[in-house]
């Protein structure tokens, strides 16, 4: 394991994991039959906000997750019901 020095911290953009995400977040909305307008007005959410998560365009925090989980009445567990590519393909912002 490497230790990263402090002082040098990035932001992380993990494309391939929030691709991941984004197909399941479609997914898990069409089975429910809910639009990405109603999905962002049950979640107290914008709907350009849901549109950039599902087209990986913003890396959305916890809170928001927790926000989407509970508008589609689903556990965490089902959101993050996807595997992780082996690729360790990160693209770094900032």
């Amino acid at each position: 394991m490497k230790i990263r020095d402090t002082n040098t911290r990035k932001l992380i953009f993990d494309r391939s994991g929030l691709i991941a995400f984004s197909v399941q977040l479609k997914k898990l909305r069409h089975e429910a039959g809910v639009s990405q307008s109603q999905l962002a007005y049950e979640a107290g959410i914008s709907l350009s906000q849901i549109a950039r998560i599902e087209t990986v365009r913003i890396n959305p925090t916890l809170s928001t997750v927790f926000a989407i989980a509970r508008a589609l009445d689903i556990p965490l567990t089902t959101i993050f019901n996807f595997s992780l590519s082996d690729e360790k393909k990160t693209e770094k912002y900032f």
